[in-house]
């Protein structure tokens, strides 16, 4: 690590959505050089000497990405990399002073999601990390979606989608749809979704029966929108 480069000094307010870093190398210096570093940037991070610590460390602490030093003494980072994949989908950062081909090809088929040679820029760690992170980061559900099968109803819109083709819905229709998914697996009587106007309980299995038909794959034999006998309907999502 190029300890020329300026870092910047501040302090940090960790919390739970800030990304867990763990750092593994045998050289101390390197170990704090990297935790100062990174943590000044905004990281969690903690560290291990060496892959058995690693472990330990895995097994009680949940990490959003390994920055996993090649050449340690004992089992080494390339071996570790290969033996974590069998279990585990924790994003690795190799780092080594062997920056020939085959070197990293050999790290990356062993699951290593990316390759740093030594001596690097701080800089370009960051960037490398922060890529790693955003590939790998899992997608965030989105509250305002309710997913029926292949449908997915946007509360907020007011649109129901079957994959990629926009459905229309009556104004009625989305009325019901919001009501049903504000209330998502709770028996709704036909009084509470009578509308305003002159609706009747008859209307309001009618336009169930409609709406089955946009949202269910067989209308005939309701998975997401059940009627319950006597009592009136469930909406019942993914």
């Amino acid at each position: 690590m190029n300890q020329t480069s300026g870092t910047r000094h501040s302090t940090v307010n960790f919390d739970e959505e800030t990304p867990h870093i763990l750092v593994v190398d045998d050289d101390r210096r390197i170990r704090e050089l990297l935790k100062k570093y990174l943590s000044d940037n905004g990281y969690r991070v903690s560290t291990a000497e060496h892959a058995a610590e690693a472990r330990q460390r895995l097994e009680s602490l949940a990490f959003d990405l390994l920055v996993l030093d090649v050449m340690m003494p004992g089992e080494n980072g390339l071996d570790l990399t290969r033996s974590l994949r069998e279990t585990s989908t924790v994003p690795i950062l190799l780092l080594t002073a062997r920056a020939e081909t085959e070197h990293r090809i050999d790290g990356l088929e062993r699951g290593a999601d990316d390759y740093l040679a030594k001596p690097f820029e701080p800089r370009e760690l960051l960037l490398r990390i922060s890529t790693i992170l955003r590939r790998t980061a899992p997608e965030k559900i989105d509250a305002g979606l309710v997913r029926l099968g292949p449908c997915r109803f946007d509360r907020e819109r007011g649109e129901l989608w079957r994959d990629d083709t926009l459905i229309r819905l009556t104004d009625r229709e989305v009325q019901l749809l919001q009501l049903f998914s504000a209330r998502k697996n709770e028996i709704l009587s036909r009084t509470l979704l009578l509308s305003d106007d002159a609706s009747t309980e008859r209307a309001i299995d009618v336009q169930i029966n409609r709406l089955r038909r946009k949202i269910e794959n067989d209308p005939k034999n309701p998975i997401y929108l059940q009627t319950v006998r006597g009592l009136g309907y469930v909406l019942k999502p993914d």
